[in-house]
């Protein structure tokens, strides 16, 4: 019932929007269609302007020279508003004993000769139109040079109308010479030329202006900025409805209102359609969405309260093991400690032992807690696992590796160390570091040091320290605390003896150690699924 309810109330919701929506929508397209009406409007009174000047020109010369007639063009400086037409052109009303010298006035200039169209022989009459100038001159509009609108019906009705009127006259649908094979409907505005009244008032011929319907309909939609509006124009002035041009945006459904407009005095209508589709509005679609969410929402309110109880539970046993696991994790971290103070005390005791003085004794112990903390740096930041053989070797020859009097070399494969046992090999480097600076290779300029190391198998490594190039090796009487750590810790830690061999040409020392994965502490094995995780 709940669901039924929010239901209900969001289709009444959805309903008054689409109301609203449909009323915003029909005041929008009358402001287009208004719009637009008006553009064309505008767009035929500035054709109209432009052949009016025209003829008031021509009305006063005796003769219309291809150079006046280009230069009228010109100075007209059609812009953006004269979009849609091909121009402007002239065509002289001549009888029949004309035709000779039309044809010549028309071919004057050109390397062929041009005729007029259709031929008089085809059709006798007794008042022809041909074009003899169109500008702008170009290859399109070379195409109607020489036809006799005249002989046309629909355009010798337009020019009839113009005589009687005197003013700018709209032809009905045509399709232009200019197209050639092409089917575009267009449409012609004559102004007719008269002589003056003194000289009786004859027609001269006609200024007019030919029109791609369908780009002059463009033209307008972009002079009120509507981009992607359906528009159609059709020619009512013979009493039927035809469609002339249609734009881009229009559909086959959709609603749409009409506007009856007077182009160069022929009637024409203007059909605008809305741009909003037949769906739901954004809006609506929200609403409706937003409405069944709820809806849902209420519905699942109650099945997650029977759930709480048992999520509660879940969070209840998850965090028994979470202070399972910090228990488990303080008693690691006490083992570490306590191993970790068992080499201290280990090295002190050593250290002790071997120095005959407390600077000695402070030296050495400073030297090696060093050694130890840079080893525990590294572990820590591979989180205490696995250490790579290079970084242990590495971090203990640091302080000697920036001195170019020396050379110091480190080369193997990528061998992974367990945390102990990188705690014992950090050791034995920086024993065998801190013996090389004091008396072996690194204590003297041009001293090479070479660290490698390889795999034995699959669980050991080889790891070798040669130095060479440095002052003669003299076997000590005694055996130091280095020589001790490194043969009695060191080995017993890795669990393998240590080679430490004193020649002359320099300390040689071979170690092996386990390659060992250390043991993973797992601690969030079968964790519960529940809130919170």
């Amino acid at each position: 019932m709940i669901f039924i309810m929010v239901m209900a109330m969001t289709v009444l919701s959805v309903f008054a929007i689409e109301k609203g929506e449909i009323e915003r929508d029909a005041a929008d397209i009358n402001r287009r269609a208004q719009a637009m009406t008006s553009a064309i409007e505008r767009r035929a009174f500035t054709g109209s302007s432009y052949l009016r000047a025209g003829s008031a020109l021509l009305t006063t010369q005796d003769e219309v020279s291809p150079e006046l007639f280009r230069r009228f063009v010109s100075e007209l400086r059609m812009d953006a508003d004269y979009r849609g037409a091909e121009g402007i052109g002239w065509a002289p009303a001549i009888g029949p004993g004309e035709i000779d010298e039309f044809e010549e006035q028309l071919s004057r200039g050109r390397t062929s000769r041009l005729v007029m169209r259709p031929s008089f022989d085809a059709q006798p009459r007794a008042v022809m139109v041909p074009i003899l100038y169109l500008q702008p001159d170009t290859l399109r509009n070379r195409r109607a040079l020489g036809f006799d609108m005249y002989s046309e019906q629909v355009r010798r009705a337009a020019m009839d109308e113009a005589v009687e009127t005197g003013r700018p006259t709209a032809s009905g649908p045509i399709v232009l010479v200019q197209e050639g094979r092409g089917s575009d409907a267009g449409f012609l505005i004559y102004m007719p030329v008269f002589t003056p009244a003194e000289q009786g008032r004859d027609l001269k011929g006609f200024v007019y202006s030919p029109f791609n319907a369908r780009q002059f309909l463009e033209s307008a939609a972009d002079l009120v900025s509507y981009d992607g509006v359906g528009a159609r124009m059709y020619d009512i002035g013979d009493g039927k409805r035809e469609l002339i041009a249609e734009l881009p945006g229009w559909r086959e459904t959709g609603t749409t209102v009409e506007r009856e407009v007077i182009l160069a005095n022929r009637k024409m209508l203007i059909s605008v359609q809305s741009a909003r589709d037949e769906t739901l509005s954004s809006m609506s679609m929200i609403t409706l969405l937003f409405g069944l969410a709820v809806a849902s929402l209420l519905m699942l309110v109650a099945r997650l309260l029977t759930q709480q109880a048992l999520e509660d539970g879940r969070s209840i046993d998850w965090f028994a093991q979470q202070n399972s696991i910090r228990d488990s994790l303080t008693r690691e971290l006490n083992h570490r400690v306590k191993n970790t103070l068992a080499n201290v005390l280990s090295i002190v005791s050593l250290t002790r032992r071997r120095s005959k003085s407390l600077d000695e004794f402070a030296e050495g112990i400073d030297g090696r807690i060093r050694a130890l903390s840079a080893t525990h740096d590294l572990l820590t930041q591979s989180e205490w696992g696995t250490t790579p053989i290079k970084s242990v070797v590495g971090v203990e020859l640091a302080p000697y590796s920036s001195d170019a009097d020396h050379t110091i070399t480190l080369e193997g494969p990528d061998v992974e160390l367990a945390p102990n046992d990188a705690l014992s090999l950090g050791l034995a480097i920086h024993e065998l570091a801190t013996n090389a600076a004091k008396y072996g290779a690194l204590s003297v300029p041009g001293g090479n040091v070479s660290i490698t190391w390889s795999s034995v198998n699959d669980t050991l490594a080889r790891i070798e320290w040669v130095e060479s190039n440095g002052p003669l090796v003299v076997r000590p009487m005694r055996r130091g605390f280095g020589t001790e750590l490194i043969e009695k810790i060191v080995a017993h830690e890795l669990r393998h003896p240590v080679e430490l061999t004193f020649a002359e040409s320099g300390v040689r020392c071979v170690l092996l150690t386990p390659v060992r994965e250390p043991n993973e502490f797992a601690l969030r094995q079968n964790r519960p699924s529940g809130r919170g995780h």
